[in-house]
């Protein structure tokens, strides 16, 4: 099991936003998160990463690849999400540096050393988004759909085991959205787990998976 919450209780700025949240993810799997604004969808994927806390007192369990979430000590996160692939609705591209030269300084942050490795991960990634060809653009010269593109190629350079996408199509046109959502699905069918927050329920027949809905403080399985 990559994610095993049960009874987990969720604080966004010490306000309680979910209660008693069960969600389990496993190897392969494709999730999305749905709910109206404000209903806890991005504080619940926030935890996954460690960037909102479960205090040991709110959660009867509460593990992500492993690593127990109401004990995790701060230097123990960087190796969680180097295991972690991360997507937001806002890209977050670095703009003062092509797409190689992003790619890069993720992968030297994250401890690659050897040059000719760190430029074959890239090209692979790359290739994996169909985004081969970009490799030396800025990303002011690409389109929204593009940006999110490298944005997942980002999150797949280090072999993540799972991909938490926080609301990955939200500034998106109908088309892009539907190539960006069959990207992640591809990603899943290879292995790796996807934990997607959306308010596109158009994609659910087309691409589909399960799905949980945050609602009145809770998460509730839709399927």
């Amino acid at each position: 099991m990559l994610l095993d919450y049960k009874k987990v209780n969720v604080y966004q700025a010490n306000v309680p936003v979910l209660k008693d949240v069960t969600l389990q993810v496993d190897e392969g799997e494709f999730v999305y998160i749905i709910g109206v604004v404000g209903s806890g969808k991005s504080s619940l994927l926030k935890t996954m990463y460690c960037e909102i806390d479960i205090c040991e007192d709110d959660a009867e369990k509460a593990e992500v690849l492993g690593r127990d979430l109401k004990r995790i000590r701060r230097k123990e996160i960087p190796a969680l999400r180097r295991e972690l692939g991360v997507i937001f609705q806002d890209f977050q591209l670095l703009h003062d540096r092509s797409v190689e030269k992003n790619l890069r300084f993720v992968l030297k942050a994250t401890g690659w050393k050897d040059k000719q490795a760190i430029s074959e991960r890239i090209d692979e990634v790359l290739e994996a988004v169909e985004m081969k060809d970009c490799r030396k653009k800025m990303p002011s010269e690409l389109s929204g759909g593009e940006q999110q593109r490298i944005a997942i190629a980002r999150a797949l350079l280090n072999h993540p085991k799972m991909i938490v996408a926080d609301e990955p199509t939200g500034n998106l046109d109908s088309q892009t959205i539907d190539n960006i959502v069959a990207l992640l699905k591809r990603v899943s069918e290879s292995g790796t787990a996807v934990v997607m927050s959306t308010h596109n329920y158009s994609m659910f027949d087309k691409y589909p998976g399960k799905v949980y809905e945050c609602a009145d403080g809770e998460l509730r399985i839709k399927n």
